[in-house]
């Protein structure tokens, strides 16, 4: 790494951030322009996101610089990243809030404030999740989100055995692309944590992290099959992928858009006419509707 500051501030650090992990993601930026385009396409111009997992604030950043009236809630675990991530999102002033929730928990999205939210964006960090607290994710997504609102989730989604070939060529191309970063002076993922700990604020703050996640090894990588069916169990009823390259994609879920039924036109009530008025004698007027004489005769019991 050539970058060798003895006090780096927040902002060297977000700086150093974005170009490690561009080291481990070749086209991260692609990435993040599908999710925007997404999200302007199919949102509102003012749009309310939730950065799940955000780290530093990467995605929120990206959504409020370009969404001028858009408001992001920005959510994590991680102390340290929460940090960065208050820093670098402050330059939005209020339209930007950032939020403690630990995905693991059941009650995590209690930890949000109380908005409605047109999409959920999250990128590499779903992957840390086991499958069955990556579906209590998605499921409570599901529930959280309104109709027609989305889910973007961009990671690597590794192929398995059956395709070997792809997934040679997948694993090829992510140690081309570190080892041209690494040389060029891009941070690995050690070397950017031994950065954050020569910050004031942040070093009293890694044995906290470090206590967090201490119990939670890597998961084994999922399958974009497996996310596909996860969102549909969770609820989702359109999924799919929005941008793919090699293992990298951007995955797509929508929950189901509000559906306006027609009011079904019920036909006028029919109008039984009005018995007829009586008349001299005390008996009544023959109606219309009175059986014939003619039916008197062949049914003798009508008569009585």
């Amino acid at each position: 790494m050539t970058v060798s500051l003895t006090s780096p501030t927040f902002n060297d650090l977000f700086v150093q951030w974005e170009r490690q992990q561009a080291a481990y993601v070749a086209h991260r930026q692609n990435r993040f322009q599908v999710m925007l385009d997404v999200l302007g396409l199919h949102g509102p111009t003012d749009p309310t996101v939730l950065d799940l997992a955000c780290g530093p604030g990467s995605i929120a950043d990206r959504v409020l610089s370009r969404f001028p009236g858009a408001r992001a809630v920005a959510a994590d675990y991680d102390p340290v990243l929460m940090r960065i991530a208050r820093s670098v999102l402050a330059r939005h002033d209020d339209r930007a809030t950032v939020v403690e929730a630990d995905l693991v928990s059941t009650d995590w999205s209690s930890a949000l404030p109380e908005w409605t939210f047109d999409a959920v964006l999250s990128s590499t960090a779903l992957h840390w999740l086991s499958p069955g607290h990556l579906l209590a994710v998605y499921t409570e997504l599901a529930r959280l989100l309104p109709p027609g609102a989305v889910l973007l989730n961009a990671d690597h989604l590794r192929f398995g055995d059956d395709r070997p070939a792809l997934r040679r060529l997948s694993a090829e191309h992510d140690t081309a692309v570190q080892r041209e970063a690494f040389t060029d002076g891009a941070a690995t993922w050690q070397q950017w944590w031994d950065l954050a700990a020569r910050h004031p604020e942040l070093a009293p703050l890694l044995p906290e992290r470090e206590r967090r996640f201490a119990d939670r090894p890597p998961q084994p990588p999922a399958s974009l099959e497996f996310h596909l069916a996860a969102l549909r169990t969770a609820g989702f009823t359109e999924v799919g992928t929005a941008w793919q390259y090699l293992d990298d994609y951007v995955v797509f879920a929508r929950r189901r858009p509000p559906t306006h039924r027609r009011r079904r036109r019920h036909p006028p009530a029919r109008r039984h006419p009005a018995p007829p008025p009586p008349v001299a004698g005390g008996g009544r007027a023959r109606s219309r509707w009175a059986a014939p004489v003619w039916w008197r005769f062949r049914c003798p019991w009508r008569s009585r």
